[in-house]
């Protein structure tokens, strides 16, 4: 293929990812209207915590804290710790009392359960099983997670009266240092690329995902979707855990969060690289084909229109140029409203090329790590393909 050709295909890309890929670009999605039930219902608050002391102090104390006019307790699991993170977590609960504290251990994970999901999985049975009548509601969120007073009552809020099963929100992420900032908004940007959040909130749409950071889970939804152990195998578990809910018929929405942040810092290259690595080749479901398919279309869609825009010029070939550059300038414009809800500086859209290079190679590295025995791995923990479990 000449790259004039790629650049008009590339164009072509953009132009119909920017109309007819569900407005995946743009960032006002966020809580449905709501309005206080006339009953709070009950809510378990359920973290999987594996290692988490140096988030901890800045997670913890936000749902102790949460202003909730029902009944709700937090159930922190923690998953084989060596950092002292369940005594830590009671300490903090008794430096800052709110909303009653378990702290439980559900020892290893058995064979083809993946480390979160063994843990989640032994919090919800406490949830289920260790008090008169179960929790209306689990709200599963991660150890970096940190919430606003009010944020439980809004998502509950929205649940009740949208008659939702499913309310996931996208936490949004810390971006501090430069890699920080170069990384985190393309990580949601893509995201919501590959899983627009207007089709995942069609009440009959068939795309389905969820952010593993945030979600309330009604439990008689869990409960028909047989999760977590419908899912145990699964290391991309929030997109699966919305596959499970949907599937059984229950009603899921996703969308950006406004109050609920995660606290865990990637100062550095290296450690975004692991966030990445960890679970890109796992996303496609350890394929080849898949895997070369999606170099390509890497390749192509980001880095074929600054390569065609400079090449074009340089050879003094204005059609490829041109395309090349509306390509880019589309690409670019679609990213600004992320680096805007990031607040970050427009300078950084016409370097998403450079971003999507480097996620290009991070997905590269996940199937040569998954193919050398280390890939999927997780804080001392690697996951075998399911069909190997």
């Amino acid at each position: 293929m000449g790259l004039l050709s790629a650049a008009c295909l590339s164009l072509a890309v953009w132009l119909w990812l920017t109309l007819a890929q569900g407005m995946f670009w743009r960032t006002d999605v966020r809580l449905p209207p709501r309005s206080a039930p006339a009953r709070w219902p009950s809510v378990a608050i359920v973290v999987p915590a594996r290692d988490e002391a140096e988030v901890l102090p800045c997670s913890l104390p936000s749902l102790l804290a949460q202003d909730y006019p029902g009944e709700a307790e937090v159930i922190l699991v923690d998953d084989g710790s060596t950092d002292g993170t369940a005594a830590l977590a009671l300490r903090l609960a008794r430096e800052y009392p709110g909303l009653p504290l378990s702290v439980v251990s559900p020892g290893d994970p058995d064979p083809g359960w993946t480390g979160k999901l063994w843990a989640l999985r032994h919090g919800i049975a406490v949830a289920r099983t260790c008090h008169p009548t179960e929790p209306d509601y689990l709200l599963l969120t991660d150890a970096d997670i940190a919430h606003e007073p009010d944020s439980l009552r809004e998502l509950v809020g929205a649940a009740t009266s949208a008659g939702l099963d499913l309310v996931s929100q996208m936490a949004r992420l810390r971006v501090a240092s430069f890699w920080e900032r170069l990384v985190v908004p393309a990580f949601v940007y893509f995201f919501a690329q590959l899983y627009p959040f207007r089709r995942v909130n069609r009440p009959t749409g068939r795309t389905a995902a969820a952010a593993g950071g945030c979600v309330l889970l009604r439990t008689g939804a869990a409960v028909r979707a047989g999760v977590p152990d419908s899912i145990r195998q699964a290391v991309i578990d929030d997109v699966s855990l919305a596959r499970a809910v949907q599937r059984s018929g229950g009603r899921i929405w996703l969308g950006l969060a406004e109050r609920v942040d995660s606290v865990r810092p990637y100062p550095a290259l290296a450690d975004l690289w692991r966030m990445v690595s960890r679970s890109a080749y796992a996303q496609l479901r350890h394929q080849p084909l898949l895997l070369a398919g999606t170099v390509a279309g890497l390749v192509l869609v980001y880095l074929v229109p600054p390569v065609a825009l400079f090449a074009g010029l340089a050879a003094g070939r204005p059609g490829t140029a041109w395309a090349g550059g509306l390509a880019w300038l589309l690409m670019a414009g679609t990213y600004l409203p992320m680096l805007r809800y990031y607040r970050q500086s427009a300078l950084l859209a016409p370097l998403l090329p450079l971003t999507a290079l480097l996620y290009l190679l991070m997905t590269v590295d996940s199937a040569v790590q998954h193919y050398r025995g280390r890939g999927a791995a997780w804080k001392g923990r690697t996951y075998a393909r399911p069909s190997d479990a």
